[in-house]
């Protein structure tokens, strides 16, 4: 500035220089010009030649002057915009060595500066700025960075304000952004990187509140005060429990504000002791009144300085002794107290002395042993207070004891007066201060009804609590008994495993109640059955026996047994129930050489038994095994094809039922999942579907199918409907409302052109929350189908309770079409119920052109079936959803 000034100080008086000079040379010629006036105009061709001559010098001179001055003028100027730019240069480079960005902006927002430790920090180039650039520009760029969080008046309010804006970065850091306006309209704004300090500031806020909660938990009370005034700084809980006061109420205050005079001048005076003491610690023991009564305590007081060595507080630890002085009188209660507690102790103690045998101290429970009173006890020895036998043998047990000189425990039978009971004894031998037996103490504890309970637990563990048979655990004990016993003998045994049928319906028909008393009487069957065999009930309804003799046939003839006898009628509650059994057997040695082994082989021709037929009886083949392991592995690739995207989506076409397949419109398709296996190649949906049920997988395959459904559907030309099966699993685990909500909204879908396909398994598993959900999807707009109906055994009802929107009838009954007559009088009637309950009619499984004219006749709503079309990719219906013309254009240009 100095500079500058300087500059334009000395401009002047050269300038007025010029002037001067200017004005002298002009001067001669203006003088000429005036007195030549005079003259007529005439006179001017007789001027004097020297006198132009000076006129033109004097031009010359003026010209020359003025050129030097622009020159000058213009000299100026260059050292003037250099020393700006040396300046600025000089901001500039202080502004980008800054350890915190700095923008800057004029009255209109736009950007004048911007330092480069802004753009560092925010991950930014100068590429990424531009002329004329706003404040707002660049925390849109930010914002696009994913650098900022927040919009653009939460920004301006909260970087304005006192503590300014601390903004989260993805990486951790943390910048604390404050801005400032300008009186001239512009502002500035400036972002520190404060993530250490915020870190060093957890990390002591941290440390503050570990060393508080240590101090908190010291059971002795802890305070501490500043010397300078003496006012309480801290204190911990036990300080805050032993005065009454809380913590809010002593810190900021003095002794004198907090405590009663005397107590105050006490606690002054070992303050001040304290402060004097050479090594800067103080113990005394001085007496304090609390809630009007005196208390006697024991302190220390530690003088703590700083870095500079200088006492800066004073650290005080004390603890309420008042009982302590009175330790003798506790000594005589603490006595007593242990006397009464050994008298009352539920375990008969007796104290011998190792010496000569005699009793020291019994206890009141020791009574019951001694048969006498204890004092009358004491003195004695064992000879004087039981009989000789008795004598010689509790005689014998001490002398072992005390021979063996650590605890010795034992369980023998006493004669009491309630009669013979089961004492535990425990011995334990005191050696005195030279290493030999003193004492011996002896417990002896009535353990009858806890041994008595114990047996009573150890057949609950091998027992079922229902029907009292054993259970897993001892059939499989059992099973390796007899193992150990036929091994190499030649002989055989068979295992069943047998399967109690209609147990579920029993249950759900007429309650859990009956169910457990069905199980209790089946289980006296079996018995009676078994004839002395082993029978276990292995888990709900579930049952295991064990045969011997020539097999298979014994297992075989067993097993016929078993089955005639569970068949017949049961009585129950003045109600016939009726069951059934399935049966699985194996044999050893043949099938297994150890229990788990034969008891798993017969699980496993249990469950081919079951997929045969219910109530059958299957003898284990080798192939089983083979069976079961194919299963297991086809689970865990049907596991990860969901994962892996094998899974896809074929699409079945549904039509108005007509007398001729051109006829038929097509008005929807049904979706069916499809898997190719990489190894297997195409799986049927027959052996994968029971096993996504069986094993919960059907819940995320289902949602899978429905998304990709609705997906694909939403995208054909013409708004035909398309029909998604939905599994019972699907409504027992998670919100299936939900689920097809948000699907809807996601795909775009109109509800009215998803329909739902549900067997009466979802209303079979529990009909009111089953029935809830088919309202509330019935809600959203989406239409319900029952589907497979007339193969269950209560879907008249179900049709009773919800108005369904179709109805499809099984394809076994369409099958029979033409050959059986009473499966038309079935379809026919199954139609005008469906019209009557005003629902739409639709027959699965049409193959053939009579099929389809026998239910045209009948007036059937809808067919689907290999007639109209197979399941196949959407993509060979092309024509079908409106994909015509793109199929053409495909085909061309592919």
């Amino acid at each position: 500035m100095a500079e500058k000034n300087w500059q334009k100080g000395g401009t002047l008086p050269i300038a007025v220089q010029a002037v001067v000079c200017l004005a002298s040379a002009v001067a001669p010629a203006r003088a000429f010009a005036l007195s030549d006036s005079l003259a007529p105009p005439n006179s001017f061709d007789k001027l004097d030649p020297n006198v132009i001559l000076e006129a033109l010098i004097g031009g010359i001179v003026v010209c020359a002057l003025l050129a030097a001055i622009a020159l000058w003028i213009h000299s100026s100027l260059r050292r003037t915009k250099r020393s700006q730019l040396r300046r600025n240069a000089f901001i500039s480079s202080a502004m980008n060595n800054l350890n915190q960005g700095v923008v800057m902006t004029d009255a209109q927002r736009r950007i004048i500066f911007c330092n480069d430790r802004y753009l560092d920090i925010y991950g930014l180039s100068r590429s990424d700025l531009w002329t004329g650039m706003t404040g707002y520009d660049i925390l849109e760029i930010r914002r696009q960075r994913g650098v900022l969080g927040v919009s653009d008046e939460d920004f301006y309010e909260k970087a304005a304000s006192p503590n300014g804006l601390i903004t989260e970065l993805p990486d951790g850091r943390a910048i604390l952004v404050k801005y400032f306006v300008l009186p001239n309209g512009g502002s500035v704004a400036t972002h520190l990187d404060v993530s250490e300090q915020r870190r060093l500031s957890r990390q002591l806020a941290s440390t503050k509140q570990f060393l508080e909660s240590v101090l908190d938990n010291v059971p002795a009370c802890v305070a501490a005060k500043s010397i300078e005034d003496g006012r309480y700084i801290f204190a911990n809980s036990a300080y805050e429990r032993f005065w009454g006061f809380s913590r809010d109420q002593v810190v900021g205050k003095n002794a004198r504000e907090l405590f009663e005079p005397k107590s105050a001048a006490s606690i002054e005076a070992t303050d001040q002791a304290a402060l004097l003491a050479s090594d800067g610690q103080y113990r005394n023991e001085f007496e304090v009144e609390r809630d009007s009564t005196r208390r006697m305590v024991a302190s220390i007081r530690i003088v703590v300085r700083n870095e500079s060595d200088k006492p800066e507080f004073l650290l005080l630890v004390f603890e309420d002794i008042t009982d302590r002085r009175s330790l003798s009188q506790e000594l005589e209660s603490t006595k007593k107290f242990l006397e009464l507690v050994v008298d009352n102790i539920p375990v008969a103690l007796i104290v011998e002395q190792v010496k000569d045998g005699r009793y020291l101290l019994a206890n009141r429970s020791a009574e019951t042993i001694l048969n006498r009173r204890r004092e009358e006890a004491t003195g004695l020895t064992a000879s004087d207070i039981f009989n000789a036998k008795e004598a010689k043998l509790i005689i014998a047990r001490d002398e072992a004891a005390i021979k063996k000189r650590g605890m010795v425990s034992e369980e023998h039978p006493i004669s009491t007066k309630a009669g013979l009971r089961l004492f535990l004894t425990r011995r334990a031998t005191v050696l005195d201060d030279a290493g030999k037996p003193q004492y011996l103490i002896k417990t002896h504890e009535d353990v009858t009804d806890r041994r008595q309970t114990e047996s009573r637990m150890a057949h609950m563990a091998y027992h079922d609590g229902l029907t009292d048979l054993p259970n897993r655990a001892a059939f499989l004990q059992a099973l390796n008994q007899m193992i150990e016993a036929c091994e190499g003998t030649g002989e055989e045994f068979a295992v069943l495993s047998i399967d109690l049928d209609g147990l579920k319906e029993v249950n759900d028909v007429f309650g859990h109640a009956l169910g457990d008393k069905l199980l209790i009487e089946v289980a006296q069957r079996l018995q009676d059955v078994a004839r002395g065999g082993l029978v276990a009930r292995l888990s709900g309804d579930e049952f295991g026996l064990i045969i011997d003799g020539k097999q298979p046939e014994a297992g075989l003839a067993l097993a016929r047994n078993v089955g005639e006898a569970v068949t017949q009628e049961f009585q129950i509650d003045g109600r016939a129930v009726r069951a059934g059994v399935t049966t699985g057997m194996s044999i050893f040695p043949h099938n297994g050489a150890d229990g788990a082994s034969l008891l798993a082989n017969a699980g496993a021709a249990l469950f081919r038994a079951k997929q045969k037929s219910r109530g059958t009886i299957s003898l284990y083949q080798p192939e089983m095994d083979q069976q079961i392991r194919d299963r297991r592995v086809l689970h865990q690739d049907l596991s990860n094809a969901i994962k892996n995207g094998e899974l896809s989506l074929a699409f079945q076409p549904q039509g108005i039922a007509r007398h001729s397949v051109a006829e038929s419109d097509i008005i929807g398709f049904e979706a069916l999942a499809r898997w190719q296996h990489p190894v297997r190649g195409q799986v049927s949906p027959a052996d994968f579907i029971p096993i996504a049920e069986e094993s919960g997988l059907i819940v995320e395959m289902g949602e899978w199918i429905l998304r990709q459904a609705c997906r694909e559907a939403a995208s054909w030309p013409k708004p035909l409907q398309v029909a998604v099966n939905l599994s019972p699993a699907q409504f027992m685990h998670g919100d299936v409302v939900g689920l097809v909500h948000s699907i809807l909204l996601e795909t775009g879908l109109s509800p009215s052109r998803l329909e739902l396909e549900i067997t009466e398994g979802v209303l079979i598993e529990d009909f009111d929350r089953g029935l809830a959900l088919l309202r509330r999807l019935k809600a959203l707009g989406v239409r319900i189908s029952m589907d497979d109906f007339g193969s269950g055994y209560s879907s008249l009802s179900y049709l009773q309770a919800f108005p369904f929107d179709k109805i499809k009838i099984d394809r076994a009954f369409i099958i029979n079409l033409g050959r059986n007559p009473q499966s038309a009088a079935i379809v026919r009637a199954v139609i005008d119920l469906g019209h009557g309950l005003d629902m739409s009619i639709v027959a699965e499984g049409v193959e053939t052109v009579e099929q389809l004219a026998f239910l045209a006749r009948e007036g059937c709503d809808g067919v689907q079936g290999y007639l109209l079309g197979k399941p196949l990719p959407i993509g060979k219906y092309a024509g079908l959803v409106g994909r015509a013309e793109t199929m053409e254009l495909a085909l061309k240009t592919g």
